[in-house]
Order: structure tokens, then C-alpha cells, then sequence
């Protein structure tokens, strides 16, 4: 076997899986709350800019809008946002914060806290993970700015 094919040493297989990972860490985090992960992503996106349209909400988490209204639709059945349609252009949907929703965001304020602190809260863990988060965030930028062509 070719030593680049090798399961181990794909950057791929690394990000699913640390990914993978870090879902099954928020779970607990978020099973109180009664959320899933891509809910909770939702709601931060919300909690720092109400009112948006779910095809902005699809830009900043990168999700597609055949993913996001179920999961929108879900959310609302919870009573967590308020799903409204464009007077103006009946085809757009703008998501607000109900006032539940809204009272989350106190309770939520101790994730990031929790999650800290499963990986060390120490100053230097911190300093790893957000250089981890930079480069991820780089990385991303890169990738969807023309990286897409296969090499010759």
C-alpha cells in the first residue's frame, strides 16, 4: 500500500473524525438544554444577530437550506425561533429568537465554560486550541477561495 493512501495519514479522516469527537463532547453539554449541536450552532449564530434570513444563517454555518429548514422547523416546534415570511418576497424566511430562545442564551453561557474545562483549562490549552481554530479557519478560507482544481 502506498504510503499516502494509508487511513493515518489523511487530513481528511483527522478533521471528520476530531469533529466527530467534538460533537459526542457537546452532547452532555447540551442534553440540559434541551439542544442538539447543529440547533446550538443555530442559536449562536441567532444570539449574536437576530432576525436573519435562514439563507444567512446558511452562509455563517455553512449549511445549505435543505438542511436547515427541517432543523429550522424543528426549532420552532420548540418554541425556540419564530419562523417568518418576506412580505415583500414570500420565497425568503427570516428567523427571530422567541422569547425562549432569547432566555437560552443564559443558560448556554456556561457550554464554552464546561467545554474548557474538558480539555484542560489551562492557559496553554487554550492557547492550542485557538491556534487549532485559526489554522481550521484558514485552512477553510483556502479551500472554498480556489483550491478546488486537482493537481495535473
Amino acid at each position: 500500500m502506498h504510503e499516502s493512501l494509508r487511513l493515518d495519514n489523511q487530513l481528511c479522516f483527522a478533521l471528520y473524525a476530531a469533529s466527530r469527537a467534538m460533537t459526542q463532547v457537546y452532547q452532555p453539554l447540551l442534553e440540559p438544554l434541551g439542544l442538539t449541536y447543529p440547533q446550538y450552532l443555530v442559536l449562536l449564530v441567532l444570539w449574536e444577530e437576530d432576525a436573519l434570513l435562514v439563507k444567512e444563517i446558511g452562509a455563517r454555518l455553512d449549511l445549505d437550506s435543505g438542511t436547515l429548514t427541517p432543523l429550522l422547523k424543528r426549532m420552532e416546534a420548540q418554541s425556540l425561533v419564530v419562523r417568518k415570511r418576506q412580505e415583500n418576497d414570500q420565497r425568503q424566511v427570516r428567523i427571530h429568537l422567541s422569547p425562549s430562545g432569547r432566555a437560552l442564551e443564559g443558560k448556554a453561557i456556561e457550554v464554552p465554560h464546561a467545554l474548557a474545562c474538558r480539555y484542560g483549562n489551562v492557559p496553554s490549552a487554550y492557547v492550542e486550541a485557538t491556534r487549532l481554530r485559526d489554522a481550521l479557519i484558514g485552512l477553510r478560507k483556502h479551500l472554498r477561495n480556489g483550491a478546488t482544481e486537482p493537481p495535473r
